[in-house]
């Protein structure tokens, strides 16, 4: 029910836009550790569809610090979106992460609105145990032992929200080292309760697992939905 829901409201919201002579507002869609910009294009068709112009950014979350993604960030925004009429982000995992330093050391003046996919805001108990081994953090590099739960952690760290954010939770966990790891709901390896953040606009859990959480229609339209309108489209009782 709410999937029809949900695109019903997708669909009147992409027809309600019209072309206009100004320079469209641009989405960033940031894609999350070990992946690249391809995890990312099943989110490309319909964001462009509802009338933003789509910008598929690429950093190296395995061999770089995110200090560095960050700059890199910077510098890859200033060349592509400054003069852009709203700046956008559309992020998965690691992703919302950078774009919460990014926007707290660098914000832009035309900063929109911010969807993220399966963030870990407070961190992942899979990063507690990467961070606890020489070897997994050779294997793996850097950057994902610094994703855990510990207060001084990258993601807890960092300030509130202090920008219109959506997030979007999956709950189907399908990775048996989470469902070991992780207490309670999670997508396999980051627990719900973690991807929530003091000073979001919404929230909403989905039925998916943390890989492939982009690749749903509904999410597609979840976050058109709120990029268009700053809020989900929730079941009614």
């Amino acid at each position: 029910m709410r999937a029809c829901v949900v695109w019903l409201c997708f669909a009147l919201l992409a027809l309600s836009a019209r072309p206009v002579a100004a320079a469209p507002e641009v989405v960033v869609l940031l894609h999350g550790l070990y992946r690249s910009p391809r995890s990312m294009r099943p989110l490309e068709a319909p964001v462009r569809y509802a009338g933003f112009r789509v910008v598929n950014l690429d950093y190296d979350s395995r061999s770089q610090s995110p200090e560095t993604f960050v700059a890199a960030l910077d510098a890859q925004l200033a060349d592509c979106c400054a003069d852009a009429p709203k700046l956008h982000f559309v992020t998965h995992s690691l992703g919302g992460i950078v774009t919460r330093a990014y926007v707290a050391a660098h914000r832009p003046a035309n900063l929109g609105r911010v969807v993220m996919l399966a963030p870990p805001n407070h961190g992942s108990p899979l990063a507690d145990v990467v961070a606890g081994s020489s070897v997994l953090r050779f294997l793996l590099g850097s950057t994902a032992s610094r994703l855990g739960t510990d207060p001084t952690s990258f993601p807890n760290a960092l300030p509130p929200a202090d920008f219109e954010l959506g997030v979007i939770a999956g709950t189907a966990s399908r990775n048996p080292l989470g469902a070991f790891l992780i207490d309670g709901e999670s997508d396999g390896t980051v627990p719900v309760a973690s991807t929530r953040l003091d000073g979001m606009a919404d929230f909403i859990s989905v039925n998916e697992a943390h890989t492939y959480i982009m690749r749903s229609d509904e999410v597609a339209a979840q976050t058109v939905l709120f990029l268009r309108s700053g809020r989900f489209a929730h079941e009614t009782p």
